[in-house]
């Protein structure tokens, strides 16, 4: 299934995407894609719910709707850095033995098409097209990589946004560079696991204006899903509805020779296989213009 959430920002309803451009309302059944409804397991009756609303013919079209991030406001939004061994060779830093962590604020997270706001006094705003994991049930303490798996609600494709200046040279603190308004875009719909296929064979795509900067595929990823999820389930509770951010392959502004970053005026368009597409037009620091 692929799950939407479509609507003004903040009112939303949950449906699942039929093709294209149909969808299923699912808002009668579902209050939201949220922790309560992960927990109470009504996501394994769902499939059976959509295909009996398209054989009676209940579609309606997406249309103009705005989507939003498939799924609400999490808990936690986790995320693990340098996690692509090319990416981990770009910024010349050694490959990790274990999983980076740092967190993200959960109040970053955003449509798939939403503006993207530069902060004020920013200087080096950076993109990130990534693989997202979405948990299905509270996980803790799991006890091995197939637990783990059957743990994931499904996959979202994510845009983390950094601050490279923040994350960086301000004390060395990510989190700082990670959690500005709008640094999270997600979507356009959580993919179930079923409809993914192999997670190690998805191409990764970002463009800044029509040119190519992030070319690259999940076959490079040093700590995969399963693992990440059962790693981390060893140092803290993930709730159902969290996110994991699970890194980057190359091609981000802050690999470049000389470094570029986002200005301000730019159009992000981000792809990964299965997961969709989503676009960002990039709004300047405000402050700039005083």
């Amino acid at each position: 299934m692929r799950l939407i959430r479509l609507g003004p920002a903040g009112a939303e309803t949950p449906g699942a995407l039929v093709d294209d451009d149909s969808f299923v309302d699912l808002s009668d059944v579902v209050g939201d894609f949220d922790e309560r409804f992960f927990t109470s397991g009504a996501l394994a009756g769902l499939a059976d719910v959509v295909a009996d609303r398209v054989a009676a013919g209940r579609t309606e079209p997406v249309g103009d709707r705005r989507f939003g991030a498939p799924i609400a406001r999490p808990h936690q939004i986790l995320c693990i850095g340098l996690n692509y061994r090319d990416h981990a060779a770009e910024t010349g830093q050694a490959v990790p033995v274990e999983p980076i962590l740092f967190t993200k604020s959960p109040n970053t997270l955003i449509g798939p098409n939403d503006d993207v706001q530069i902060p004020r006094g920013s200087v080096k705003t950076d993109w990130e097209v990534e693989l997202g994991i979405v948990i299905g049930r509270r996980s803790s303490y799991l006890a091995d990589e197939t637990e783990a798996a059957a743990s994931i609600a499904g996959y979202v494709l994510v845009n983390d946004i950094s601050e490279r200046e923040w994350q960086i040279e301000r004390g060395g603190q990510w989190s700082k560079g990670k959690s500005a308004p709008t640094f999270n875009p997600a979507g356009p719909y959580l993919v179930t696991p079923d409809e993914v296929g192999d997670v190690f064979d998805l191409d990764m795509r970002l463009e800044i204006d029509g040119a190519v900067r992030q070319d690259g595929s999940t076959s490079t990823m040093i700590f995969g899903p399963a693992f990440i999820v059962h790693y981390l389930s060893q140092f803290l509770t993930l709730e159902p509805g969290d996110l994991i951010n699970t890194g980057t392959p190359p091609g981000v502004g802050l690999g470049m020779t000389p470094p570029q970053y986002l200005q301000g005026g730019e159009t992000m368009t981000l792809s990964i296989t299965r997961l969709g597409t989503q676009t960002q037009r990039v709004l300047p620091d405000p402050a700039a213009a005083r």
